[in-house]
């Protein structure tokens, strides 16, 4: 079976816009939560996200520097986010003006909602105006796949081109298509993430009607805190993740930097309930399952998991039911970074996959930040509260669970 490894990466995140700059961020327990002051909270009872900052300085999100200012009136804010973290993707591999086949390099970036704030705008003008006020890049802007499709055109891909949207596994999903299009031949090289732009008055008005938002309104940078027993829900993020995965003997023949293998993956559905996982996790533990026997590795080979970790009730014990049923004692170690970042919806399974891409290469693991009063059901599990630590890391998994009961779990591993 053909090999697979990683060998560039870009982020578009709330606690940071690039790579390194985020990770060094994420590692020292920084937040990127903050109030919302780009729209009127007033009526909504949630009034915090984590949006990347905006600006030309370092770690800050600069669209002007990857795309025309023209170019960017024809793209959703989520779209604006996935090509800027493909670049950043494609720089990091090398791959900017390199002599590859265009024919073998696909893209698989998806998003689990997609151009939202463009539907709600084009909404408003309709009731406003009439429907001959609509834009004609209304639909090019709010459609899901036109991430993957404004990235290809960019750099001539034309590759299996392709765009998952399944909630909040979409990151993680699309990792794995891509896996399986150059294992089975398809292609020598994928762009591969997700892309969110979700932090807008109509989501977060419809997260919160369903009362899965915190309200810590002030302390924002408190307020996502898996596995304590004061969370009261999940932060809304936005940004995007994306990784350039590649056939190893392709990327060992040009002299690739290869950071990680892409060891296996694991697909799965709940089939229980539309938001609410199944009891004690078993979707998710099932999908850990097979991304393990995909990867050829044991329980005890995994030294780190990057949780789906949302800071939910339900759904942060079900998971930590289900790694404790397959790990059983094994020294292992789980975090989320989604206490420093909040969930990105679509992209975070991306972003997450590059935050455990980066402790196989540096030896650490991220902390659980606002880990403070944990819930019974943690007893001595290792959650790395609060604090980074430093340990060996072979092989890594990284978890995604979305609304529909779909799971995802993605191995990596150490390049031998």
């Amino acid at each position: 079976m053909r090999r697979v490894v990683v060998t560039g990466m870009g982020i578009v995140s709330p606690v940071g816009t690039g790579v390194e700059f985020a990770w060094k961020n994420i590692i020292n327990g920084v937040s990127g939560v903050r109030k919302i002051d780009t729209f009127d909270t007033t009526d909504i009872a949630s009034k915090i996200a984590g949006v990347p900052v905006r600006g030309e300085g370092a770690g800050e999100f600069n669209p002007d520097a990857v795309i025309e200012p023209r170019e960017q009136r024809k793209m959703d804010r989520a779209i604006l986010y996935g090509v800027v973290a493909a670049d950043q993707a494609m720089r990091d591999a090398g791959l900017v003006d390199a002599d590859y086949d265009g024919d073998r390099f696909g893209v698989s970036i998806g998003s689990g909602i997609g151009g939202v704030q463009t539907i709600y705008e084009t909404c408003v003008e309709l009731m406003k105006s009439g429907p001959r006020f609509i834009s004609p890049f209304f639909v090019p802007k709010a459609i899901i796949n036109m991430t993957a499709g404004h990235v290809s055109i960019k750099y001539g891909l034309r590759g299996p081109n392709v765009a998952m949207a399944t909630a909040c596994a979409t990151g993680s999903h699309s990792i794995a298509q891509a896996l399986d299009f150059i294992r089975n031949g398809s292609a020598d090289l994928m762009l591969a993430g997700g892309t969110e732009a979700a932090v807008t008055e109509l989501a977060l008005g419809g997260f919160a009607a369903m009362k899965a938002l915190s309200t810590r309104n002030d302390e924002p940078e408190k307020a996502s805190r898996p596995w304590d027993k004061s969370r009261d829900g999940f932060v809304l993020a936005e940004g995007a993740g994306v990784l350039v995965l590649e056939e190893y003997e392709h990327a060992k023949k040009r002299g690739a930097k290869i950071y990680a293998e892409v060891a296996g993956a694991g697909m799965t559905a709940d089939a229980h309930h539309i938001t609410a996982p199944a009891p004690n996790g078993e979707g998710g533990m099932r999908a850990m399952k097979i991304a393990l026997a995909d990867a050829g590795l044991k329980p005890s080979d995994i030294d780190y998991i990057n949780a789906h970790g949302t800071s939910t009730g339900l759904g942060d014990v079900g998971e930590l039911m289900a790694v404790r049923e397959l790990f059983g004692d094994k020294d292992i170690c789980m975090s989320s970074t989604k206490s420093m970042t909040g969930h990105l919806l679509g992209a975070a399974g991306a972003i997450e996959a590059i935050f455990s891409v980066l402790a196989i290469r540096d030896d650490i693991v991220p902390p659980t930040i606002n880990l403070d009063d944990p819930i019974d059901e943690v007893g001595d599990f290792n959650l790395v509260p609060n604090v980074a630590q430093k340990r060996t890391v072979n092989a890594a998994l990284s978890n995604s669970f979305g609304f529909g009961g779909t799971n995802a779990s993605v191995v990596f591993k150490k390049v031998k």
